[in-house]
């Protein structure tokens, strides 16, 4: 079995060069890069300077061949794709992801700066996530067909098909700054008098900032997660070592919490490390709504900016989190399931 996770590990690097290289070749094709960008900002910039007189032909011939292939070089687009990708892999392997075409800050910086917000909206989510959802499932699963099950499940299932970012909306309109309650507010994640706040002040005004946009962040896994927490366990009330624990002399409750809950926690424990990947990754949507700097809605303005380099950074980090993660989920299933055997 260890032979398998070595090779599973070692399969992370060509996978990794795969699916960067395809995303940079697509990154290279899409219209509107730097090199056009810039190019429109300096038509701008001439046609104000010249004023309504210099029509587009004009404007065109102002712009000099060799200006273009400054520009082309100063973004690196003046050598071939496939030795573009080389140089941006060799610069990869130091740590150097380059230098932020918005921001004209390393790329490292910029990620790093945004990870602290993404990863406390991750971790508490997470947090609640699983702190309810898992009592919710036990619960359900031992009152199948009741009232409280269906009345559970509606709620759930209301929660689920609301689009996260519909419910944002509808949750500042109704509970945001500016609403008739006036509860929490709509933008940011700290208060302009943040640093003027005592210890505890602030850890408060952080969680008032973060209760909305953390409830839309949440609400869309509660189903999924609660009814698999549900079947799973539902599935292990049927099976025959239950019975046969039941014949013996124990509880029903003993037998629900002492044999049948730990092998229904298992398709829990192995979502963990999927899990890991979108700790970090955020939720634009809802970054948006909410004009929280995570890192969410930095990957989609990079994207929209055609910031090639923080693009490019945001993915490898994503993509080596997901693929550590699955390799993370095969050993939690083989640590808590003894039957699981790799080769």
């Amino acid at each position: 079995m260890y032979a398998y996770f070595v090779k599973r590990l070692l399969l992370i690097i060509p996978t990794l060069l795969g699916i960067t290289l395809v995303c940079f070749l697509i990154m290279q094709m899409v219209p509107g890069g730097p090199v056009e960008q810039a190019l429109q900002r300096m038509k701008m910039a001439e046609q104000t300077e010249a004023g309504p007189g210099l029509g587009g032909a004009g404007l065109q011939a102002a712009i000099t061949e060799t200006e273009v292939e400054n520009i082309k070089r100063y973004y690196g687009f003046d050598q071939p794709v496939l030795t573009r990708y080389l140089r941006w892999l060799k610069n990869l392997l130091r740590l150097d992801l380059g230098i932020s075409y918005t921001y004209e800050k390393p790329v490292l910086e910029v990620i790093a700066s945004r990870i602290p917000v993404s990863l406390t909206f991750g971790l508490t989510g997470l947090f609640l996530t699983y702190s309810v959802c898992i009592p919710l499932g036990i619960k359900k699963a031992l009152k199948h067909g009741e009232l409280y099950d269906k009345v559970s499940s509606v709620l759930v299932f209301l929660g689920y098909s609301i689009p996260s970012f519909a419910l944002g909306l509808l949750l500042i309109v109704f509970l945001g700054g500016g609403s008739f309650l006036d509860l929490f507010p709509i933008s940011g994640f700290v208060s302009d008098y943040f640093e003027e706040l005592t210890i505890p002040g602030k850890i408060l005004d952080v969680f008032h900032h973060m209760f909305l946009p953390l409830f839309c962040y949440t609400i869309g896994g509660f189903a999924s997660l609660t009814l698999l927490m549900k079947n799973s366990l539902m599935e292990e009330l049927n099976r025959d070592y239950i019975r046969t624990a039941l014949a013996k002399g124990l509880t029903y409750r003993q037998a629900v919490f002492r044999h049948a809950l730990r092998n229904a926690l298992i398709p829990i424990a192995t979502n963990i490390g999927m899990i890991i990947g979108v700790i970090l990754s955020g939720s634009f949507l809802i970054e948006t709504i909410f004009t929280i700097d995570g890192m969410g809605l930095l990957g989609y303005q990079s994207i929209v900016d055609r910031d090639y380099p923080v693009a490019l950074g945001l993915l490898v980090i994503s993509s080596l989190l997901m693929l550590v993660g699955r390799l993370l989920s095969d050993i939690c299933l083989a640590l808590v399931d003894p039957r699981i055997k790799y080769k």
